[in-house]
């Protein structure tokens, strides 16, 4: 994937690997904050998430000036459109590790659901009982419930519910899960079968502590599901100075490059947690999606480490 580069002149891609360097040097300050060794051990916890904030009011104030357009297909959020087949895409690939009981229906957790275009889509699944949709940007919300209502399917009591909030706050917006386990009785928290957040990891300053918050909401035997940036020299081309600067096909300032998370940082981090399962195919899936001008986005194999892809963990049920 990285041949492109080599078809530029040089004085380009000087520019692109100085870039990267200089933005690569900021990152390894950033994860040496984030991503400091802790004394205590990785247990599963019933208790609500740490109180710190995961919200970045500068990524809720740029999000808020582009809610207006969320639903328009041509518009600033056009990318994300077409790549919403990619995720159901991958959540079947996912769940197909451990198919579910054809007559259990499923709870989704759409974190960072911005307008909505995926917990819509997720709403309308038949295996789906409910989604829950959060977004710290009021705005984003405020589309999303107006767009909700011009379909009855999605009114229906249960089936899609949007809360303006972020991941830490949510135990005070839901009714604990009570399972033979326990879970969610004396004050734990919801669970659920899925847990979905797309392109959400690369706005966040701190996403292992992020990441970590989650999984107390995520039921024995579910599934995390992500998608984000790999932090490469071609993702810094093609999502800052292509998309951003020279086609202007992404608002400026939506990616921050040295926040961009390779496969392998966030693999490394699951295996940080105990109660996730990271063996391939079992427990750890990823996939590499390229955007073809004309085209959209196609699957590209090998192509996890220079771009976009998807991620998925699953949580480990009995031990296993």
């Amino acid at each position: 994937m990285a041949f492109p580069l080599l078809r530029l002149p040089a004085g380009v891609r000087r520019l692109i690997f100085d870039q990267a360097t200089l933005a690569n040097a900021s990152h390894l300050r950033f994860t040496s904050r984030s991503t400091a060794p802790s004394t205590k051990p990785y247990t599963t916890t019933t208790t609500p998430p740490p109180p710190e904030s995961s919200v970045n009011h500068i990524e809720v104030s740029h999000f808020s000036a582009l809610a207006a357009s969320w639903w328009d297909p041509y518009g600033s959020s056009r990318l994300l459109h077409l790549m919403n087949p990619h995720r159901h895409d991958f959540l079947r690939r996912c769940l197909s590790a451990s198919p579910p009981n054809p007559s259990q229906k499923l709870d989704v957790l759409d974190i960072g659901c911005g307008g909505g275009i995926f917990a819509e889509s997720a709403a309308r699944l038949s295996m789906a009982r409910s989604v829950t949709a959060i977004d710290p940007t009021p705005e984003c919300i405020a589309v999303a419930k107006r767009h909700q209502r011009s379909d009855p399917l999605l009114m229906e009591s249960g089936r899609l519910n949007y809360l303006q909030t972020s991941i830490e706050e949510l135990h005070n917006h839901t009714t604990p899960t009570a399972n033979p386990a326990g879970t969610g009785i004396g004050g734990g928290i919801k669970q659920y079968d899925i847990i979905t957040l797309f392109e959400v990891i690369e706005h966040i300053r701190r996403p292992y502590p992020f990441l970590s918050s989650i999984l107390p909401h995520l039921k024995p035997g579910g599934w995390l599901i992500g998608s984000t940036i790999a932090r490469h020299p071609v993702s810094w081309f093609t999502t800052k100075l292509l998309a951003e600067d020279v086609l202007g096909i992404v608002p400026r300032g939506t990616h921050e490059w040295s926040q961009y998370l390779m496969p392998g940082e966030i693999r490394e981090w699951a295996r940080r947690e105990a109660e996730l399962n990271t063996s391939e195919g079992l427990g750890w899936r990823t996939m590499g999606v390229v955007y073809v001008p004309g085209l959209g986005w196609r699957e590209v194999k090998g192509s996890e480490g220079v771009g976009n892809y998807f991620f998925g963990v699953r949580k480990r049920e009995n031990g296993v």
